[in-house]
């Protein structure tokens, strides 16, 4: 979700449990307030943190551009603070190649697949059934697949994130020159954001990183795809049902197909020769061309032509499965294969404990009813 591809992977070290929410908007704006409660006129020399930062002079021109005052956006800057542990914990997130099977995914699944988590993916269905239901209905998406998101990003709400959204943002536009451009996009949606909420732009606080809310939106996804999905005029990431409608939204947005599955395990007959191939969620195969190459679904997989090709390290060797269109609109989430899997495995095993019929579910996991019983 223009996330940063690793992010839920970071995300997902942190195990929380629990199923409590936010229901109330972040930093409201009394009524009749000008945004954000800054005089019209006054010095738009930055202080604190940021005075200095080559970035600033910029970034405020930049602003004024989208009808900010400059003494406006130097005041914001003013009082946002630089968070050094952000750099770092940014720092960590390189990625470190493997020359053979280690588990990787065999430790990374087991963050989502507990039983705790899929108990709790079925108290928030429940709770919000009426929302899930609507929102599957309006975009296609099946309702655990949006219950999974939610609880793969925040534990359904239970961990949202505690740091202010401006220093997160301030810290990697003005103090991490190796993606500046990028959060410097998100620090300007981030201030457009909330002059169109009424939100005060010290309140929001989320991810380290910047993302919002149980569904962890960073803010350009929330100008682009948030919805207001009860009807209170406001978009609130934070409460569960403008979450709900704004994850079905986001999938729908990037190419969701009703009706379509998402993975099926496949069936190999040389695993050497599939590890010598191109795999990832960026990959295209005809189905076809990979039975001619030994390589078939190993359940029911209709309606798809084209695949990806997924490999997943399981320690003694790798896993491979065949991912749809639906598998691939998981990863513009997250560009993970590994995440996009995780949601997927995440949603089935609440459905089956959920005890959804299986001739109701849009996607193919053979094994997935006794992983749900853990």
């Amino acid at each position: 979700m223009r996330f940063l591809s690793s992010l839920g992977i970071l995300l997902s070290v942190i195990l929380v449990a629990g199923c409590g929410s936010q229901s109330t908007r972040p930093g409201d704006i009394s009524e009749g307030s000008a945004y954000p409660m800054i005089p019209a006129s006054g010095s738009v020399a930055v202080t604190g943190d940021f005075a200095g930062y080559p970035g600033v002079d910029p970034f405020i021109r930049r602003m004024q551009q989208q009808g900010f005052a400059p003494n406006q956006v130097a005041a914001i800057l003013s009082g946002a603070k630089r968070e050094q542990w952000i750099i770092d914990a940014m720092d960590r997130q390189a990625p470190r190649r493997s020359t053979g099977p280690n588990g990787a995914w065999t430790r990374y699944r087991a963050k989502f697949l507990t039983p705790d988590n899929i108990a709790n993916g079925v108290r928030f269905w429940q709770k919000n059934e009426a929302a899930l239901k609507q929102a599957s209905a309006r975009y296609g998406v099946p309702p655990e697949y949006i219950v999974a998101i939610i609880g793969v990003e925040t534990r359904y709400g239970g961990y949202v994130g505690k740091t202010r959204i401006v220093d997160a943002l301030s810290t990697l536009a003005f103090a991490y020159p190796r993606r500046a451009d990028y959060f410097s996009g998100e620090l300007a949606s981030f201030l457009v954001m909330t002059r169109e909420e009424g939100i005060d732009p010290f309140g929001p606080r989320g991810s380290y990183a910047g993302a919002m809310g149980l569904g962890q939106f960073m803010p350009s996804s929330f100008r682009d795809y948030a919805v207001d999905f009860d009807g209170d005029r406001h978009r609130n990431l934070w409460h569960p049902a403008d979450a709900i409608g704004s994850v079905a939204n986001y999938f729908k947005s990037h190419g969701w197909q009703a009706g379509e599955p998402v993975a099926v395990r496949a069936k190999v007959q040389s695993p050497a020769a599939a590890r010598a191939m191109k795999t990832g969620y960026d990959t295209r195969y005809g189905v076809k061309e990979l039975a001619g190459r030994g390589i078939v679904p190993a359940g029911a997989f209709r309606g798809v032509s084209k695949v990806s090709l997924l490999e997943l390290d399981v320690g003694t060797g790798y896993e491979y499965w065949l991912g749809s269109q639906n598998f691939y609109t998981i990863t513009r989430y997250n560009h993970s294969t590994y995440y996009a899997m995780a949601v997927h495995q995440l949603a089935r095993a609440i459905a089956d404990r959920k005890g959804v019929p299986s001739g109701a579910r849009l996607s193919s996991l053979p094994d997935v009813a006794s992983e749900a019983r853990l």
